[in-house]
């Protein structure tokens, strides 16, 4: 993966807050003003998050930003390895 600058960084932490704040049903809408935050590194933030989610205990926040990911990496043909990737993370966050 390329390093990521701060801002970008910080940018894709404050989409993440944006879409975890926002009503149901708007988070297409959200991705869709920033699709230029939309790539492979976003999802891997996404990930990352999640996990950080699940062992706070946070497991609605986890849940949703699991599932946000992969239909990302869906969208951007990264699924098979997100997938593996993200269920390894969920099942070492349920044994603890």
């Amino acid at each position: 993966m390329s390093e990521l600058t701060e801002s970008r960084q910080t940018s894709y932490f404050s989409l993440i807050d944006e879409l975890l704040q926002c009503p149901n049903g708007q988070e297409p809408e959200i991705l869709e003003a920033h699709k230029d935050l939309i790539d492979a590194n976003f999802v891997e933030t996404i990930v990352q998050v999640a996990t950080a989610f699940a062992h706070q205990g946070n497991q609605d926040g986890s849940k949703f930003l699991f599932f946000l990911a992969r239909q990302l990496a869906k969208n951007l043909g990264l699924y098979p390895d997100l997938q593996q990737s993200a269920t390894i993370d969920s099942e070492a966050a349920n044994q603890e």
